[in-house]
């Protein structure tokens, strides 16, 4: 059944394509939004929302834009939806009205061409009334048998095989009603009336599926056969044996029921290795045929062992036609680029060579506050944020495998998806040996000193005594900050090597004294961890190196396995599975694990106004914009005249061009923004919207505009000030709240590390001045233990 999704009340593009690219059939949309999509939704895939009074407001643009309409009326009445319908010559009318159903406004506007939209509450199984009509009698209506019996030729196609037509019957309104109701194939003996199909064979059906043809004078039942078959000699269909595809399917089906162990057949569904590489080895001969006959020889092989697959995992043809039509129907397609491995290496030079020669300038898209809508300026403040639950579907059978399985599916998904064999899943101190793995001396010296400046500022965060408050006499409340025990760093490997995380994550946690420090970071190509990485983790006196990355390495924090210690709390950034993963496991109460926040792409905001230096700007925006495709940085201009915002321009476009992650940020600088602000409240007020995850202020006396700044993960104030330096070596974290996330949470600090433990002590004369206070309270709440447990204590004194 077709699936139509009503975005009337949507202004967004965006999710129109979500909604169709999910498997809606087609999508209700209003005038503007149908003038959007005209050139990026088919027409055939969308329907316009119109009521009578607007009919004269839709353009020649919007009437191609679309495949019908949803006219919502009053009243049916059918010579206005005629006349409406001349506007739109070619495309389906469906009409939704105010009046009760029946069947003769069905039929009459059927005549016409128009269909009556119905809700499922004006529906029954009963007999139909005023107000609701059976579902049989309004699927029934329009039809019109051209039989003097009065009976609809029927045709029954097989679900399971490829809509295989089963044979011809013939059914009565009567019969079609009972389908309806049991679900069940029920048809008209022209001999003996009500025919219920398998009554007395066995051979049952389940109806999956009614429709008419295009006349409306034939059915088409789609069904799941049961027993030996439809035709009453005992063949599958009335018209001979199964054959293609649909024999196929059989045959291997019945050879995974009754193949006798040890025989070829068998292996292939026991044996995954040597099934993958008979479908590999037919694959490449499909590939090396030339002729039309060698081809199609190849492709039955290939199709053969591809099916003896899905079979073997329990996927039918079936379920390969419904993800053909689902893929069919999306809006948005893969770029179809073939993965690296099956290309040569001389394509994908070219094509990278291609790409990195590309003379086209590295620029950003510009807005100006003053000319645009407020919902277009609420459109600028999104990022391109993860679909977390797409993504924590993909991750789940990751985690569940190391949950279940501990240390061999690690090291199992770490050759899978680093493409290393590792023999062990941790490292454990000493880390570092000067002799095997060396720093460079500059390297190290740089390390060292900013481990000082770190340790420095989050030493100063630590709470000096106890908080001790006398809140009324006799009555003492107290907090104190006790460390986390056990805390799990996750260090990214990814496009670049990160030490500077493993500080940024391991000195706040020596500070706060966490006992165990197990720092997980994925393992380079030769299966080793960076000496700059192990270096860190000595400085900070980590626990256990897990020498893993992604979600596998995330699972393994988060429960434990036999040689990865288990955490309370996990920290740190990553991709988009590692995200999910870390929200994934802090909602299992079976891992009793937090996690420190959410995490995304890397972002800045930068506000400039006609006193900035366009190198340093333009630099300051490179710097986020080179972490990965997916980063985004935004320009806010204040008052910017045009010529220095156009040397911005030049110099963000000459120094990407210089700088080796090019390739990288062409891509990331294309998504990113500038904004034209008319002055500096406007320009603040737009960050403090978009919450950045880094803000830099390159304008006239920035210290004093940082009172005005409400949301940000850290703020870089003044011309030399770039954000490079609170990333390695101010001493500010660099692990802070990206995708707007700054309006609620903190970057990584000492207190994440810690958690507060408050104490109250009361004396006698206290529980007397505060003793009939709670009594009051626990008795107002009807929690009378409460107060008795207040009140023999007031006895006693």
């Amino acid at each position: 059944m077709a699936s139509y999704i009503n975005q009337m009340a949507s202004e967004d593009i965006d999710q129109v394509i979500s909604s169709l690219d999910s498997g809606s059939e087609k999508a209700i949309v209003p005038i503007s939004l149908a003038k959007v999509s005209v050139g990026i939704v088919p027409a055939n895939r969308l329907l316009l929302s119109l009521d009578v009074a607007s009919v004269s407001a839709v353009s020649d643009s919007v009437r191609n834009a679309v495949s019908g309409v949803l006219l919502i009326t009053p009243t049916s009445d059918v010579d206005l939806i005629s006349s409406v319908s001349r506007f739109f010559v070619g495309s389906s009318i469906h009409v939704l009205s105010h009046d009760p159903p029946s069947t003769s406004t069905i039929r009459k506007l059927a005549a016409i061409g128009a269909t009556l939209v119905l809700s499922s509450s004006q529906l029954t199984l009963s007999s139909s009334s005023d107000s609701k009509i059976n579902i049989a009698d309004a699927f029934l209506a329009p039809i019109q048998s051209d039989r003097p019996d009065g009976l609809f030729p029927t045709v029954v196609t097989s679900l399971l095989q490829n809509n295989r037509s089963l044979g011809l019957v013939y059914s009565s309104r009567e019969s079609v009603k009972e389908s309806i109701l049991t679900g069940k194939g029920v048809y008209h003996s022209r001999k003996h009336g009500i025919w219920r199909k398998g009554e007395t064979s066995g051979a049952t059906q389940d109806v999956i599926r009614i429709r008419t043809d295009c006349d409306a004078d034939a059915l088409e039942y789609s069904v799941v056969q049961h027993g030996s078959g439809f035709c009453h000699l005992n063949r599958p269909s009335c018209f001979g044996d199964l054959g293609g595809l649909a024999a196929l399917e059989d045959t291997i089906r019945s050879r995974l029921e009754d193949a006798p162990e040890g025989s070829y057949t068998r292996r292939l569904f026991n044996d995954h290795d040597l099934l993958k590489s008979k479908i590999m080895e037919e694959a490449d001969e499909l590939c090396r045929a030339e002729t039309k006959e060698e081809i199609a020889f190849e492709a039955a092989d290939l199709t053969y062992f591809s099916l003896t697959r899905c079979i073997a995992a329990g996927v039918s043809i079936a379920d390969i036609e419904r993800s053909l039509d689902h893929k069919a129907k999306k809006i948005i397609r893969r770029p179809g680029h073939a993965k690296p491995q099956w290309l040569s290496k001389t394509k994908d030079d070219k094509t990278t060579a291609a790409s990195e020669d590309s003379d086209s300038s590295i620029r950003m898209r510009a807005y100006d506050l003053s000319e645009i809508s407020a919902k277009e300026r609420s459109q600028l403040l999104k990022r391109p944020v993860l679909k977390s639950d797409e993504m924590i579907a993909k991750v789940k059978p990751i985690v569940d495998d190391v949950r279940l399985r501990g240390d061999a599916a690690l090291l199992e998904l770490t050759a899978k998806f680093d493409k290393v064999q590792l023999s062990s899943t941790v490292l454990y101190p000493p880390f570092y040996s000067p002799e095997t793995s060396p720093v460079d001396e500059k390297v190290r010296d740089a390390i060292d000193r900013a481990y000082e400046n770190i340790y420095t500022f989050h030493k100063a965060q630590v709470d000096p005594a106890p908080l001790v408050v006398e809140t009324m006499p006799g009555v003492t409340c107290t907090r104190f900050a006790r460390p986390i025990a056990r805390v799990g760093l996750y260090v990214p490997g990814g496009t670049a090597i990160l030490p500077s995380t493993a500080l940024m994550l391991g000195v706040p946690a020596q500070v706060a004294g966490c006992s165990e420090v197990v720092l997980a970071t994925p393992p380079r190509p030769d299966g080793t961890v960076s000496s700059e990485v192990l270096y860190v983790a000595d400085r900070v006196g980590a626990s256990t190196i897990v020498v893993a990355g992604g979600a596998q390495a995330v699972a393994a924090l988060a429960y434990g396995t036999e040689t990865v210690p288990k955490v309370d709390k996990i920290f740190g950034p990553g991709n988009q599975w590692v995200t999910a993963a870390k929200m994934l496991v802090q909602n299992d109460t079976d891992a009793l694990v937090s996690i420190d926040m959410p995490a995304g792409p890397s972002e800045v905001l930068v506000i400039a106004d006609e006193t900035c230096n366009p190198a340093f700007v333009a630099a300051d925006l490179l710097s986020q914009a080179e972490h990965g495709i997916d980063s985004q940085v935004v320009l806010v201009a204040s008052s910017l005249p045009a010529s220095k915002l156009s040397a911005i321009e030049e110099e963000v476009d000459k120094q990407a061009r210089a700088l080796s992650r090019v390739a990288i940020l062409r891509q990331s600088v294309a998504k990113s923004l500038i904004v034209k602000a008319h002055d500096v409240q406007e320009a603040i007020a737009f960050s403090n919207d978009y919450a950045p995850e880094h803000l830099i202020l390159h304008m006239r006396g920035a210290s004093g505009w940082v009172k005005s700044i409400q949301n940000a993960g850290s703020v870089f104030v003044g011309p030399y000030t770039p954000e490079s330096c609170g990333d390695y070596a101010s001493g500010t974290n660099h692990t802070l709240p990206t995708n707007g996330y700054a309006r609620q949470f903190s970057g990584v600090n000492t207190l994440s590390f810690q958690k507060h433990i408050t104490s109250q002590e009361i004396t006698v004369e206290g529980l007397k001045a505060l003793g009939p206070i709670v009594v009051t309270l626990a008795d107002c709440e009807g929690l009378q233990a409460h107060a008795n447990a207040v009140r023999i204590r007031l006895g006693e004194v």
